[in-house]
């Protein structure tokens, strides 16, 4: 017999337990709100998937906390180098940068990495996490959404002001909303084979782009090989493929089918698709649930993390009344664009790279050895700089001036090494700024130059005011600078040469790290101002 219990409240109900929920119930549980994590599976997946990770997403870990829990399960500076059937190099991605703090290519596991995120959790007494519930049904009006979940017999209702659906292509929410999920799923299928005790042993990632097979190689942390082939047609029934194609397949990429340890071997197909929307009133899309994409970039599980990032510090200031509804409008405007554009990209890579056409791939192959001999073109490519970083132009930023292309609002902040006090060991930037807006300058105390109100404003979202000195000043500093405002050392010179590059010594920076605005200290008022109206602060006795 149906049992049906009675209605739990939360302030978010987040539905999935992949990594893009995990973070979000991090960040959300660390503002001490009340967030209930729905999962239809009855544990977390222990298979792997997403085998990428880049800085951005280990700053995002690093903004939670977890960060050295992850990184034993990462292998930075992991390249990826596409060559010709004969072994010679199309193009080679080695970026050697770290200017957001972290290795910009990781290597990673994935279960290991979601399992810290799950364990984190336990740190947030208001956070919770239900396995074994599907949800059923969906219900939202002007003040919250009612979800209904099965688990066995027992129907669950609950509550919520807000809900944010994490849970995959299929997301229940995404299609109990009737929202499109726009875009092509390619007709090649691929089988990915994972193996233990790697039997290759080599460092890094690669893609051999034969014309007769396609295929990718890449090497994991803790001793895992992922090898990846395309399948022609009617190679696979269902999801098995006959032990004498996957015999040739893995001889091919030099290992011997009798010898392997198979963690798994999936088929699966390459879909690039984009949901018409992120939000419907109260719920909002992220991951996998609002955008799929192929996999030649590795942007799939980055882009989803970038979503959790990007929308949780925005539903935190809205649940507890700092700002209107209206910002979360900002969540789309900005993350969809930028989702858009790396599933572009990875579309566009696939066709490329898994040509199957000799004489196309021939063509494919004397054009990129041609651009390999032209030093501009070869560092663009080592460097990654084709890879569209996120910069908003419309959302939660402001631009006292006018809109400027040239402007590094809307972009990510670097977060190079900084120094608290002389003689400390120098730690990232973002340690420093901790996990609220902050408000950085280049040798100036900030308080001087605000008015009471915008002093006011500032101190009620939390904010920490910092000046940025050169190493030689910072003990002076220590003794002068006021109890409101942090004193650090630019170890690096990165600090200083950002500053001169961009000509403005006040940055405003998002919980997220993007650049809020940008002035100079005399325009602190008036560019507080705009931010208020951009941030959609409530007025009154709040912000």
């Amino acid at each position: 017999m149906e049992t049906v219990l009675n209605e739990e409240a939360f302030d978010v109900v987040i539905v999935g337990a992949g990594p893009v929920g995990l973070l979000a119930a991090n960040y959300l549980g660390a503002q001490g709100l009340r967030v209930l994590v729905l999962e239809r599976m009855r544990e977390l997946i222990d298979y792997p998937r997403g085998v990428g990770m880049d800085d951005e997403c280990l700053r995002s870990f690093q903004a939670v906390g977890l960060a050295p829990a992850v990184l034993p399960h990462t292998t930075p500076h992991h390249h990826l180098r596409f060559v010709t059937g004969k072994g010679r190099t199309l193009a080679a991605l080695e970026p050697g940068t770290d200017e957001f703090g972290w290795s910009r290519r990781n290597g990673f596991i994935q279960p290991l990495v979601d399992r810290v995120l799950f364990e984190g959790l336990a740190r947030h007494a208001g956070v919770s996490v239900r396995f074994g519930h599907e949800v059923e049904e969906v219900a939202q009006d002007g003040s919250g959404v009612l979800i209904t979940a099965r688990a066995d017999d027992t129907r669950h209702r609950f509550s919520a002001r807000y809900a944010v659906g994490c849970d995959g292509g299929r997301s229940a929410l995404r299609k109990a909303l009737g929202i499109p999920f726009e875009g092509e799923t390619e007709p090649n299928r691929w089988i990915v084979v994972d193996l233990n005790n790697d039997p290759l042993a080599t460092p890094h990632a690669w893609v051999y782009c034969n014309h007769s097979r396609p295929y990718v190689s890449i090497a994991l942390p803790h001793g895992v090989r992922r090898l990846e082939f395309m399948l022609h047609d009617k190679e696979a029934e269902g999801d098995t493929v006959p032990e004498p194609i996957l015999r040739s397949m893995l001889a091919e990429a030099g290992c011997d089918l009798d010898r392997v340890d198979i963690i798994r071997a999936r088929v699966y197909t390459h879909s690039g698709r984009l949901a018409a929307r992120f939000r419907d009133r109260r719920i909002l899309l992220a991951g996998d649930a609002a955008h799929i994409m192929p996999v030649w970039q590795g942007q799939g599980y980055n882009s989803g993390i970038r979503d959790a990032t990007n929308l949780s510090w925005k539903l935190a200031l809205v649940l507890k009344g700092i700002a209107n509804d209206e910002l979360l409008d900002s969540y789309e405007a900005e993350r969809r664009e930028h989702a858009k554009a790396m599933i572009g990209l990875s579309v566009m890579a696939g066709k490329v790279l898994s040509i199957t056409n000799p004489v196309g791939a021939a063509l494919r192959d004397a054009f990129f050895l041609m651009l390999n001999v032209i030093p501009p073109v070869k560092r663009y490519i080592v460097g990654m700089r084709f890879k569209p970083m996120p910069r908003y132009r419309h959302g939660a930023l402001a631009y006292p001036d006018g809109v400027d292309a040239n402007s590094p609002v809307g972009t990510m902040f670097i977060q190079p090494p900084v120094q608290r006090a002389p003689g400390h060991e120098p730690v990232r930037l973002d340690e420093v700024l901790g996990d609220s807006f902050a408000i950085l300058c280049w040798g100036i105390d900030p308080s001087y130059w605000m008015s009471e109100q915008t002093s006011a404003l500032w101190k009620r979202l939390d904010t920490r005011l910092i000046s940025v000195w050169p190493d030689t000043q910072l003990g002076y500093q220590l003794s002068r600078d006021g109890p409101n405002v942090q004193p650090i050392a630019d170890v690096s010179g990165r600090l200083k040469a950002w500053f001169d590059r961009h000509g403005r010594g006040v940055v405003f920076l998002r919980p997220d790290r993007f650049i809020a605005a940008l002035c100079g200290p005399q325009q602190i008022d008036t560019t507080t101002q705009a931010l208020r109206e951009a941030l959609h602060l409530q007025s009154g006795d709040r912000p």
